[in-house]
């Protein structure tokens, strides 16, 4: 995913920033465990007040990272289910949700065109008991025969694959979508969110084939979301959100129990990282992961962002298997550690998160090459 912050912060110093944190985060009252579910009132509240101001850029439908799941194995070894996801972006976050099984998950973007593309995700996960179901809302077309619990990613796309597009479907789908979120959920879209629920669904119905919703439409690498859902670990093993049954009832349960929080959110910003590190701590949780795709590159690029950034990371309550999923681009050449580029642009890589804080506070970390040798 290619991010930018387009106007840097006015410069402001870290006391300021932490007395801003210190005065605006909202009171939440204190609990010994993160919460099992939360009411619509409690959900939307956070989304509303834990938010910043919409940035603009070229917004991204789906993901580029082709190779997004080759960390999984690692990121999953020795770590048990459990604690909070924090990641940006798309649909890629489900994939790496439900290989960890967190009790909650936040996605930031500054791009409020995420956040709502969530909330389109999140009607489309509770309204559908399994991926035939989804993919039939996600993509307005009919549900194939033959397809059952067992089916692989593959197997679904490829019946999706011969099933046209259906603009009555089309049309009865996003007024579910937004009678689900409206009048069930009751969130208080203003119109312009309206007209992005109408804009960012039409894109998924008017991108042709199933196989032919390209991320080339959005600067991305030329492959479709069939490729993602159908790619593999280095081992070759599917991990997709789609790839299993298993996989997409880990997130749609987490979804139905408004558990994945889609917040507006600058990574350089005063606001929205350190409101949710602090909701956290407040209910003794801690940080599994944390996505950050490709946005460090460009806080690096813009002035002191990528220490405001750091400063934040650091209010997060982690532990010694907290880490860093990062996507770099293989043009940053000696920077990164050799590996086999097969497909793509972009390479997944691993830091522990404790590691890159003791990095930047005892000032060995200055700069996105440092932070990518750090990378594995």
């Amino acid at each position: 995913m290619v991010y930018r912050r387009l106007a840097a912060s006015a410069g402001i110093g870290c006391v300021v920033f932490l007395t801003a944190f210190l005065l605006t985060v909202p009171s939440y009252k204190a609990a010994d465990t993160l919460p099992r579910e939360l009411t619509d009132d409690a959900y939307w509240k956070m989304v509303s007040d834990f938010s910043e101001q919409s940035g603009s850029f070229r917004f991204e439908y789906m993901s580029n990272e082709l190779q997004f799941q080759y960390v999984i194995p690692r990121l999953k070894e020795n770590r048990k289910p459990g604690g909070v996801y924090l990641g940006v972006g798309p649909e890629q976050n489900f994939t790496y949700i439900a290989a960890i099984q967190p009790k909650i998950a936040f996605i930031f973007d500054i791009r409020r065109q995420n956040m709502i593309e969530h909330l389109i995700y999140k009607a489309l996960f509770e309204m559908s008991s399994d991926r035939t179901e989804f993919l039939s809302r996600l993509f307005s077309r009919r549900p194939p025969q033959g397809l059952t619990e067992k089916s692989t990613a593959r197997q679904l796309f490829q019946a999706f694959r011969a099933v046209p597009a259906d603009a009555d479907l089309y049309r009865e789908n996003l007024q579910v979508v937004k009678d689900r979120l409206m009048k069930q959920h009751r969130f208080p879209f203003s119109q312009a969110d309206q007209e992005s629920i109408d804009f960012i669904y039409r894109i998924f119905f008017d991108t042709g084939s199933v196989f032919g919703y390209s991320a080339s439409v959005f600067g991305g690498f030329g492959g479709t979301y069939a490729d993602l859902m159908t790619a593999t670990d280095q081992q070759g093993q599917a991990r997709s959100y789609l790839a299993s049954e298993e996989n997409f009832q880990v997130v749609r349960e987490l979804e139905r129990k408004n558990l994945i929080i889609p917040i507006v959110g600058d990574f350089a910003g005063p606001k929205a990282l350190r409101n949710v590190a602090r909701y956290i701590k407040e209910h003794g949780g801690f940080v599994t992961a944390f996505y950050t795709s490709n946005v460090e590159q460009y806080l690096f690029q813009q002035g002191d962002d990528w220490r405001h950034f750091l400063i934040s990371v650091s209010a997060f309550p982690t532990d010694p298997l907290s880490t860093f999923i990062r996507s770099s681009h293989f043009a940053y050449g000696d920077a990164i550690p050799a590996r086999q580029f097969n497909r793509g642009r972009f390479i997944q890589l691993l830091s522990p998160m404790a590691e890159v804080v003791k990095a930047f506070n005892s000032g060995q970390l200055t700069s996105y090459e440092d932070l990518i040798r750090m990378s594995k």
